[in-house]
């Protein structure tokens, strides 16, 4: 991956930004993308970047932005901090983590603290932590003084950064889905040196996916498309615990990995396919028999029906903060997407 992408990718990595809180990382790529495309932000929160703005048919891609984290929801007389989910977690990994408080005054760093196993009543020790029984400690003597730190309602995230692994995969804390984010917007960056493209190309970094895929559905009723992509992460089955029978085979450096189903356009679908053969791009196919719970889900019934497809990431150890890919699989689905905006023309039938 070429240097200046790879820096872009780690600064939006590190941005903590969760649902409805995506302001940081949205300035981030908002001024990366103006490089090569028009870019505005609408009123949800979503960053657009645009292409060819006149050009037919419009082209969709949506990655999101968003991660999930925690907001603060009560202060004891202690000082100690109490908290609710933003997004879906496992709450057995919450404790023992640090974390960052990010207040209108700046981040405050953190601990989650839970009960020392060595106090807890030996027939309750295997059960699972419970996100009401885990706490934040900021190292303050007393209520006032945190809350002279701390307001209802902002933000928490794990302090967790970009590394590298030895065999060339690489870790963060929210590859779901600033790598889906990352890969739009350096579509448009290598289709703004195309001589071929006909397609008007709307990149949008959504909002609030893990809410609820929110920004997707506001973003694709504005720019009313008529294909979209969504590209989000996947389960990588490579890995000790997950039953390929279920989820299908699906492996880190196999490359981008395709959905097929009923929230999947099949001509969109083939067309992927064809794409990926004729580029000599490395592809795997998952099978997704309901809705696939990305920002696909909202482009396909929007307005009167978009022509949808999903390209995924494969990702291990989903919703941790140890999220695990490889970047080649990253680099082969913006080339994918790439080569699918070239091959679309104006008046193509998208029918099944």
């Amino acid at each position: 991956m070429r240097k200046k992408s790879l820096d872009f990718l780690k600064s939006i990595l590190s941005s903590p930004s969760p649902s409805g809180y995506e302001q940081p990382v949205q300035k981030i790529w908002s001024e990366y993308t103006k490089k090569f495309a028009d870019v505005h932000t609408d009123s949800h929160g979503n960053a657009i970047g645009v292409l060819n703005p006149k050009g037919t048919p419009r082209l969709m891609l949506a990655g999101h932005c968003d991660e999930i984290g925690f907001m603060i929801r009560y202060i004891d007389k202690n000082g100690f901090l109490y908290f609710g989910p933003i997004g879906g977690f496992d709450e057995t990994i919450i404790p023992g983590r640090r974390v960052t408080v990010h207040t209108s005054s700046g981040p405050v760093p953190g601990v989650t603290g839970k009960t020392p196993i060595h106090l807890i009543k030996r027939d309750e020790r295997n059960k699972g932590s419970e996100i009401k029984d885990i706490w934040i400690d900021i190292g303050v003597k007393d209520k006032k003084a945190a809350e002279k730190l701390i307001a209802i309602g902002d933000p928490v995230t794990y302090v967790d950064d970009f590394m590298e692994m030895k065999t060339g995969l690489v870790v963060a804390r929210a590859f779901d889905d600033r790598i889906g984010s990352f890969a739009v917007t350096e579509v448009l960056r290598e289709l703004s040196e195309s001589k071929t493209l006909k397609a008007s190309v709307h990149s949008v970094s959504t909002v609030q996916e893990e809410l609820g895929i929110r920004g997707a559905t506001s973003s694709a009723f504005g720019i009313d498309p008529q294909v979209g992509i969504a590209t989000d992460v996947t389960f990588a089955t490579d890995q000790p615990g997950v039953e390929e029978k279920q989820v299908g085979e699906i492996k880190l450096g196999g490359g981008p990995v395709i959905a097929r189903g009923p929230n999947i356009n099949p001509r969109v679908f083939d067309l992927l396919v064809e794409t990926a053969k004729k580029k000599k791009i490395p592809y795997q196919v998952e099978g997704i028999s309901r809705a696939t719970g990305t920002d696909a889900n909202a482009i396909q019934i929007t307005r009167a029906g978009v022509a949808a497809g999903l390209v995924s990431i494969p990702v291990r150890y989903m919703h941790t903060p140890v999220e695990t890919l490889d970047l080649k699989d990253a680099e082969y689905t913006i080339k994918l997407m790439a080569g699918f905006a070239e091959t679309l023309t104006p008046g193509m039938n998208f029918t099944p």
